[in-house]
Order: structure tokens, then sequence, then C-alpha cells
């Protein structure tokens, strides 16, 4: 995959939008624990940069998914991780499905705003109970005339408690695991639901993360994303996307760490000479960039085939995998190499290791990944029966 001119020029707008409007506040924003998303996302929408992929009838600009890893990169730029998660949850990972199976309705009423940035969407999948295990969820909905009355839980859903709706994965039948799932598109300001309370992280500060509580919310059946039953199914299409985006946004943030730590690496004194000069400092950090440009080199032939119409669930998980796997490894090495300073808060390098850890668990943890890789592989077996 290339990025053309057009990519570069998104990329610039992009970037010149974080040094601009973001930069500026994480530090602060990371302070509060929360960012304010409906003003920023508004600013995002007004340059065109929430719907990239997303059909041109609703306001979006119809481009391929290239568009989305590159915008995805860009915004590695970012001096924290919670701010690109957010944005990521708005384009790639609560939309998706909307945009795809949504009605003529549900597109305009939900997606159009979240595009224009007027609307702040999540998704919720992770229950208290499941997480990883999304079949296990237990939220459930019945019907009721028209509607659907949903009762149960939602916990670690990032945007939550700023969101205008969630796009929300939940029992509409007693069948099978698979096949008795919906999503539905549920307001946030619907009544039943309480934002129960904001989830304190050990990174991710800036990401507004909730546990939210729904007692018979009452919604039209017509809210429903697609055919019923077919919610599992459209969200694990929904994670490919979401698997790409976690791998391509961690490209530019973990290249900022190793650069910021050669040049560290380069003035620090130590026994007559510099860090930088001990051979050991080198070459680990030689081969923590080529670790990383073969993720970049994996992630970016998914997206190839991904955009040519190919199932990539196989180089998606791979892809998260080790992006996952290198948010731990880089943040930590290089943490190491600052000594003492790498230990403080303010410094860069200590946020992206807290940040990162994240990367190995959200979107699927890498065990997930793993098991998924096993099954394409046919070499998982089934436990046997009794």
């Amino acid at each position: 995959m290339q990025y053309t001119h057009e990519h570069r020029e998104m990329q610039n707008t992009l970037k010149r939008f974080i040094d601009d409007e973001i930069n500026p506040h994480v530090d602060e924003w990371e302070a509060a624990e929360i960012f304010p998303a409906h003003e920023v996302f508004k600013k995002l929408g007004k340059l065109g940069l929430l719907g990239l992929t997303k059909p041109e009838a609703y306001g979006g600009s119809g481009l391929d998914y290239s568009y989305a890893v590159a915008m995805a990169e860009t915004l590695g730029h970012v001096d924290c991780g919670g701010i690109p998660m957010a944005i990521g949850v708005q384009t790639d990972m609560c939309t998706p499905a909307l945009a795809r199976f949504g009605s003529d309705e549900l597109r305009r009423q939900f997606l159009a705003p979240a595009i224009a940035g007027d609307m702040v969407g999540c998704i919720g999948v992770s229950e208290p109970g499941a997480g990883s295990d999304v079949a296990a969820i237990r939220s459930h909905a019945r019907k009721d005339g028209d509607d659907y009355v949903i009762s149960g839980q939602k916990m670690w859903i990032t945007n939550s408690l700023q969101a205008d709706w969630m796009c929300m994965l939940v029992n509409t039948g007693d069948g099978p695991q698979h096949r008795n799932k919906s999503l539905v598109m549920v307001p946030m300001d619907s009544k039943g639901i309480e934002k129960a309370r904001k989830i304190r992280k050990i990174g991710m500060h800036a990401s507004d993360t909730g546990l939210i509580y729904f007692d018979e919310v009452r919604v039209p059946q017509r809210y429903r994303i697609g055919a019923e039953g077919q919610g599992f199914m459209y969200q694990m299409m929904q994670f490919q996307e979401e698997r790409l985006w976690a791998a391509a946004s961690c490209l530019q943030s973990l290249g900022n760490c190793i650069a910021w730590t050669v040049e560290w690496a380069q003035e620090r004194k130590l026994f007559g000479a510099t860090l930088a000069d001990q051979q050991w400092v080198q070459f680990k950090l030689a081969e923590m960039k080529t670790e990383l440009e073969s993720l970049r080199a994996l992630t970016y032939r998914a997206c190839e085939l991904y955009v040519a119409g190919q199932d990539v669930t196989e180089l998606a998980s791979m892809a998260k995998l080790k992006a996952g796997r290198l948010n731990r490894i880089i943040p930590d090495g290089c943490l190491q190499f600052w000594g003492g300073m790498g230990y403080t808060l303010e410094n860069k390098v200590s946020r992206m290791y807290r940040d990162g850890r994240l990367g190995s668990i959200g979107g699927g943890a890498d065990e997930v990944m793993l098991g998924i890789l096993a099954k394409i592989m046919g070499i998982a077996k089934r436990p046997p029966k009794g």
C-alpha cells in the first residue's frame, strides 16, 4: 500500500489540527481525566475527518479504508493515547455496522450527525462478566409492541459519559449464542439509563470510560441495525476495522517513542561517554525499529487486501496481536533508557508506557487473537464432549 498525494494532504491537515487544537491541551485534559469530545469532534467534523470512509449521502467522503488507516496513523502525533482512541471509536468502532447495514432512517438520525461532529457515539459490547468473550453478554431486550425494552449493564465503554448514542450489542432472542444478538442504536438520554460511574484507569486518562446501567430502557425496534439475530456477525465485521485501526494507530506513536529515546541517549552522559555510545543500547533501539517496521508492513498489507474486498480476519488479528505486544515492549524498553526521568508522570515515554498497556486487552485480548489465529490455521481442537 502506498500513500498518495491525497492521503498526504489529509494527514497534513490532521497534523496541523493536532498541533493547534489538541496537543496544547493534552496535559490539562489528562489531569481532568476527560476531554471535551463534542468540541473536538465538531472541529474534526468541519474538516471532514470523521467520515472519510462513510457514504457521501450522509456527509462522508466515500473513500476507501486506506484513508482510515492513514488517519489512524497520523493520530499517533497526539501526545497521549486516550484522545486518539476516543476519535477511533467514533470513526472505526461504533459506526461501521451502522453505515453498512443501518436503515436510511438510522443513518440520517445517528450516522450523519456523528460524521458532522454534532453527536458523539460509543460502542456497547463489553460487560462486567463479558469482555473478550462477546458471546457471553447478558444484556437483553424483550419485545413490547413496536419497541425493545432493554435491561443490563455495559462496562469499559469509551466515550460513554459524553456520548449521545450507543451502538449496543444485546440479546434479542433465546437461540444459540452466536445467533441471538442484535445491534441496536440506543439514545443515551433515554429514560432508564444510568451513567453509574467513571472508571479510573492506569492510563488513557483523557478518555472517559463508563459503567452504564440499563433498566427497562425503551427504544423502537426500528432502531435495530440490519436483521434481528445478526448482531454478533455484524460486530465481528466491525472488529476487523477496529483491529486494523488499533495496529495503524500505534505506528507513528511508537516511532516517536523510539526517536525521543534516540535523542535522549545521544545527549545523556554516562561513564565519560553518551548512553548512545553503548553498543547494547544501539542494538536494542535498532531492534525496536525493525519490529515496528514489520508491524507497518503487516498492517499495510492487511489494509490493501481489505480495500480489495478480501476477508482479512487473519491478518487483522495478527496485526492487532503484534501491535499490542509492541505497545508493551517498545515503551518499556525505551523507558529503561530514560532512567529516573522515565519514571516521572510528565515524561511522554512514561505516558506511552501507561497508555499502551491497553493495546493487549481492548478490542480483543492477545489470547483471543491467538485463539482466532489457531482456529484459522486449523490447529485449535474442540474439547471432548462429556
